[in-house]
Order: structure tokens, then sequence, then C-alpha cells
């Protein structure tokens, strides 16, 4: 299924979505990607949703992404006495491992990773970061803090400690669980939460065994911090502004959002772009101004898709959210100013045949009347670095993996088609001559620039670069190949 813009689509899919009818109009109205959130819904019902998107996908005859979004350790405090206090600014309480419901002036938080990582000076966030509490002294099982900023806490509120790095895993015992049930029913991404360390995504990997690709949620300080190991090992990363703007003062979201997703390009990997970007749309079918500026603003920067969570989750709007995301990418992408901003802010010079190719592509296709690349792939790389390039014309990334064309839709400007092996170059160029016409972004007397490697079938041998007609009689004539 083409669409008028390169940056793509994910929708989270939750009870206001989990019809055949509306997960194929939330795909036909623009979402390339559906999440699955395992912090909610049973297996069985991730499993239902699962077999509607496949159907969905069967029927449009248009690969679909489907990202798994693990939950990650919950850091939460205990129980109160009488469900919630106010704690007053200034005032002095306590955390600790007693398990006696709370009161003013203290509660349980049952994590002893926390206490052994604080330290004097510390701060714990409760709440979203409404509660902020400041440690004076600590031990093994117990922190006693001043209250920074007061207000209400309730039970089982959540916390951040964005001081330290904590002693846990990313991987819970449910995630492990959800990771071998998600990649059993053959998801193609894997969200990993509450990501510190390279090893956290290494540890996922190992699990994951290549049935998914991991990518990796940018949510805690300490991932910004070793962002660059931690993409290194990631195939891709979402950058998660709900928990970094609590961890993190709120003025420095967006310039970690401008430089992560400009890493992320120059590393060919794809990015998210997530958190509240059309939050008012949960109860609204409108927009707020803000808020198409936010998304605009994303695209504008390079990101590979822009994320929708509880607006078509639980929203009242959800089909309205993605056709509003859908217009606004649009738009964006028509703007002269667009191209003009993609191309200066284009890495410099890569190294390597691969890269040659590819930027050779882009330049042909941009200085002369070219239409489309076609990039033939086996494992995906070769469209990933054209779409690094951020091209003028449109990509159609011709592959004869279903999954490396699932794993795609995630990806900018990647048009994805399911193709059959093919052993000669020539037939490669015949085949995307045939599906450019098909797809409508080439005429019988236009010309393309295909890609590909050889030998076929082979990842990482892209090094072939033919301008060919989309005339069949033409590419026979004039290719002996």
């Amino acid at each position: 299924m083409r669409r008028l813009r390169n940056v793509k689509i994910v929708a989270t899919l939750g009870p206001s979505s989990d019809t055949y009818d509306t997960i194929r109009a939330l795909h036909e109205a623009g979402a390339d990607v559906f999440r699955l959130n395992m912090s909610h819904g049973t297996h069985d019902e991730i499993r239902a949703k699962h077999a509607i998107i496949r159907q969905v996908e069967k029927d449009l005859e248009s690969p679909i992404a489907i990202l798994a979004d693990l939950q990650g350790p919950k850091l939460r405090v205990g129980t109160f006495e009488y469900g919630e206090e106010t704690l007053e600014e200034g005032a002095p309480f306590r955390l600790d491992l007693d398990k006696d419901k709370g009161d003013r002036s203290r509660v349980c938080l049952p994590h002893p990773e926390i206490f052994a990582a604080l330290t004097p000076g510390a701060h714990l966030l409760v709440n979203d970061g409404k509660i902020r509490l400041k440690v004076k002294d600590c031990g093994p099982d117990f922190a006693n803090c001043t209250v920074v900023t007061g207000g209400v806490i309730s039970n089982r509120k959540g916390v951040n400690v964005p001081d330290v790095v904590l002693p846990l895993a990313a991987l819970s015992k449910k995630d492990r669980g959800d990771l071998e049930f998600a990649c059993a029913l053959g998801v193609d991404w894997l969200a990993l939460s509450f990501v510190q360390r390279p090893s956290d995504v290494e540890e996922a990997r190992d699990l994951a065994k290549g049935r998914a690709a991991i990518l990796s949620k940018i949510e805690k300080p300490a991932a910004v911090e070793n962002f660059d190991a931690i993409l290194e090992v990631s195939d891709g990363i979402m950058v998660a502004r709900g928990d970094l703007g609590v961890e993190l003062p709120v003025q420095a979201v967006p310039p970690i959002q401008k430089r992560l997703t400009r890493k992320c390009r120059a590393a060919a990997k794809p990015v998210i772009v997530a958190t509240q970007m059309l939050e008012s749309m949960i109860e609204s079918p409108m927009p707020t101004r803000a808020e198409v500026s936010d998304v605009a603003t994303a695209i504008y920067e390079g990101t590979d898709a822009i994320m929708l969570s509880a607006e078509s989750a639980a929203g009242q709007y959800p089909i309205e959210a993605v056709t509003t995301m859908d217009k606004v990418a649009a738009e964006v992408e028509n703007d002269p100013n667009y191209m003009q901003i993609i191309a200066a802010s284009r890495g410099g010079r890569q190294s390597g045949v691969a890269d040659a190719i590819v930027a050779a592509a882009r330049e042909i296709a941009e200085t002369t009347d070219i239409k489309v690349i076609c990039c033939f792939t086996q494992s995906g790389t070769t469209a990933l670095l054209v779409a690094r390039e951020r091209p003028g014309v449109p990509i159609i990334a011709l592959t004869s993996e279903m999954g490396t064309a699932r794993r795609l839709a995630l990806s900018w400007g990647c048009n994805c088609v399911i193709v059959e092996k093919l052993d000669r170059f020539k037939m490669a160029v015949v085949n995307a001559a045939r599906v450019a016409r098909a797809g409508g972004f080439a005429t019988e007397e236009d010309q393309i620039v295909v890609t590909a490697g050889v030998p076929f079938n082979v990842p990482g041998t892209t090094n072939i670069l033919r301008v060919a007609p989309c005339d069949e009689r033409l590419i026979y004539n004039t290719d002996p190949g």
C-alpha cells in the first residue's frame, strides 16, 4: 500500500482498536506498524490482535510490522493505611523494606536494588515526578529523605531514580516470558524498556535468537549517557519521551530527541519518536496546534517513525488520530524547506562499496529525471542504507523475505514489495520496472535506479547500480545479462 509520505506511523492497539474492521481502517488511514503493549492484556488477547493484523496484511497484500513492547521492571511504592497521604515540602519521609502499610512519615519501597544504589543527595521521583524526594542518608534497607516537592502520594505509585544506574536487568521474569511468547507468535520488532547499558540489549538479543529485531527504548538518563554503545548493539531506537521527561529536566528532552535522531540516521538504524504526540485526541477529534507542531518537528528532524499510544489504543478517535498524523506528515514533506533541512543534516561521507552505491543512487535520482530507487535486499541492509540517504524520490525495497519486508515497514520511505528469488540481474531490473509501474511510481516512458548485490540472495553484497528504463522491451534490448 503506497503512502504519500516517507515517515512511518506506529499505532498502539488496545480496547479502542481490537477488531478487524478498526485495525484494517487504521492501516488504510496510514498506520504502517502496530504496537502491542505487553503491559496490558493477556497472551490470548495479544494473540488475537496479532492474528487480525496478519489477516489484514494478507487481505490488503501490504506488509505490516508488528512491534511487541516489553513492560520492563516496574518500580513502585507499597500501600498506605488510608490509601493516600499528603506530603509537605521540607518534611522528612522514609522509604524502607518494612511491608507494613505506610503513613505520612514512611512507606515501603519493595526494591532492595534501589537502596543498594542510592547515595546521599540522590533524588527519587514518585508519580511521574509530581512528588520529589532527596536522600539525606541511606542504608541497604532504608532511605531517609526530605520532601523537595510535596503533594498527594497514594498506593503503588511509580518511582523513578534518575541520578543512579540501578543494578536491575532490563528484563524481568514477566518480560522473559513475554519475549518468548512474542517471538514464538512471530512479531517483527521487540521494544526493550528500562535500557541502561549495552548488555541489557545483548541479553534480549540472545533470548530472541534472531526471531525479532531489537529496538531499545531510551527513557533513562543512563541510556542517554551510554547511547552510542547502546545504538551499536540495537537494530532500532525509540525516543520514549515520557519517562525521559520525568527523569531529566523537560527542557533537556527536545535537544536530546534531535541528537539521538541524527545519530540513528547516521547509523542507518530506524528511530521512533514517541509519547504524547497527539495526546488531546484521546478525547477530542481535533489536536492542539502545539501537538501538530510537535509531530511536524519530529518529521523535520528526519525521524523514521512517529508513534501514537493511548490515542489509538484507548482513545475515542483512533482512526482520526492516524489520519491527522498522515496529513501532517504529507504536508511537512511537501514543504520545499523539508528536503533542504534533510539534505543539510545528511552525515559525512561513508566508507564501503554499499555506502558509495546508495549515495550515488541518491545523487543520480536527484540530478536527473529518475522516478524511483529500487533496491533488492535480502537482510534489509541495502534498503536501510538507501533510507539513510533520505532521497527526494520514493524507495521501493524488493525482497523475497517476508520478515525483511515487515521489519522495513518501520523505516523511512521504504515501500516494501515481496518478489520471487532471482539469480540474474536482468530479471531483477525487469521485476523492478514491473513493480514501479504497477505501484504507480513510474510509467514506461520513465527511468528508475536499481541497486542489488551479486551474487544474489547473499546479505551484505550491494555492488551494482543500474539506471534502467521502465519499458521492458528496452531492458531486454540493452542489457545482455
